[in-house]
């Protein structure tokens, strides 16, 4: 069986690939202790992250040290690196490419978060078979946010500037600090009662520590219990939060949030011209279609009219009348040639006829001739017979002693076997 064979550089662009896809691998969060910290002159940070259990090698670009790295760390440093596993084609390795790197102060929130994620994704709140449509066409947004913040203004702006019929509705919410989570909640359970169709919840990036409240319980209870679909827009893409995971819809950032839920005008009134005029070249269409079935249908009742069946039937049988005369007088016409043809030809058949037949006779009597066994009788060939009258062709056949019957061609002679001498057929050696 033939083996497919792979280069090396194959190999480590589909692990590659493989790694690229993994969706947990696009944004983890890991924990452990700085060792090998290196920075290079290009400003580029190169470490390794350990625990007990093993080692994986880290890197920190230079672009992403200025807000990535704010405050320094050494050796032996606790910290939580967020960042992506990917694989270095060159090299065929894997390696924690970080964006974030914060001392273990902020990796109790992320244990936090971890076990609180844990439990309600075993109640199955994160379940997909619990999430609300999204409406396509909202009449009503309800929108739960700090009524100063750049989230609201991103949303107003990107909301009107799409669709300036929806009604828009801030509840003015506390979105970071003590007391953050419950506002929050309390600004959904306003919004469902007033009916709304969609309810956005969200804030701006910050760290850990400035979105927790969207990491909450009470939040994530109040998020599943909400009869009206519930979108997260918390921070930037990059953040995530529990609030992202239980509601019905998770936007990257707010202004993706006006994006996903308020439908764009422009694209709708696209969609009903193009619906409008589709259906007018489909009326246009029907229309013709329908005028050109009618002019059938007008020609149908004409043919089928009893003047007009009578005069194509008579206008048939003069056809018919002409052809058969016309065939009648032909084929009179022909027989009489014929005839007169072959009472020319018919001597001349006859006695060529006969010619054939003696000669092939002639044929026939001398293949019979000369497959005669009389014929080869008398030539001087004889006939072997046993007693009981078989044909011998073989010494195998008799034994000392036996009689046979020799036939010639002017007589039997009867005969006794005194000897036998075979002969070898391969050499001629008797």
């Amino acid at each position: 069986m033939k083996k497919n064979v792979y280069s090396v550089g194959q190999v480590n662009q589909y692990i590659r690939n493989m790694f690229a896809q993994d969706f947990l691998l696009k944004n983890i969060c890991v924990q452990g202790e700085i060792s090998n910290w290196k920075r290079h002159t290009s400003g580029h940070i190169f470490f390794s992250l350990k625990d007990k259990t093993g080692v994986i090698s880290a890197v920190l670009f230079a672009g992403e040290v200025k807000k990535g790295l704010p405050q320094e760390v050494k050796d032996g440093d606790e910290v939580m690196v967020t960042g992506s596993v990917r694989v270095y084609e060159k090299t065929g390795q894997y390696q924690l490419y970080a964006r974030e790197i914060t001392l273990a102060g902020a990796g109790l929130l992320y244990q936090r978060f971890e076990a609180l994620k844990k439990d309600l994704e075993e109640m199955g709140m994160f379940a997909q078979e619990y999430k609300l449509p999204i409406p396509k066409f909202p009449k009503t947004v309800g929108v739960v946010t700090a009524p100063t913040g750049a989230a609201i203004r991103d949303i107003q702006n990107i909301a009107s500037r799409r669709n300036p019929y929806v009604q828009m509705i801030l509840y003015p919410a506390q979105v970071q600090g003590e007391g953050a989570a419950e506002s929050v909640a309390r600004g959904i359970r306003a919004l469902e009662a007033l009916g709304v169709d969609v309810i956005i919840i969200g804030r701006g990036g910050g760290s850990l520590e400035d979105l927790w409240a969207f990491n909450e319980e009470i939040l994530a209870r109040q998020i599943f219990d909400c009869s009206v679909p519930i979108v997260s827009a918390v921070g930037h893409e990059t953040d995530t939060t529990i609030a992202d995971f239980v509601a019905d819809l998770r936007a990257p950032t707010p202004s993706a949030a006006a994006e996903l839920v308020v439908p764009d005008i422009r694209e709708i009134l696209n969609r009903l011209a193009q619906a409008k005029m589709s259906m007018t070249r489909q009326m246009e269409h029907l229309t013709r279609q329908l005028r050109e079935q009618v002019k059938r249908r007008e020609a149908q009742l004409k043919v089928q009219s009893p003047s007009y069946q009578l005069l194509n039937r008579r206008q048939y049988l003069a056809e018919l009348q002409d052809k058969l005369y016309g065939a009648l007088e032909k084929k009179t016409i022909r027989c009489r040639n014929d005839l007169k043809q072959m009472e020319h030809r018919l001597p001349e058949l006859m006695h060529r006829t006969i010619l054939e037949k003696q000669h092939r006779m002639e044929l026939y009597a001398s293949q019979l001739d000369a497959v005669s066994p009389l014929k080869k009788l008398s030539g001087g060939y004889g006939y072997l017979e046993a007693e009981d009258g078989s044909g011998i062709r073989s010494v195998e056949q008799v034994s000392k002693g036996d009689r046979m019957k020799a036939r010639l061609a002017d007589g039997d002679i009867l005969t006794e076997v005194k000897a036998i001498t075979r002969k070898d057929v391969n050499d001629g050696k008797e």
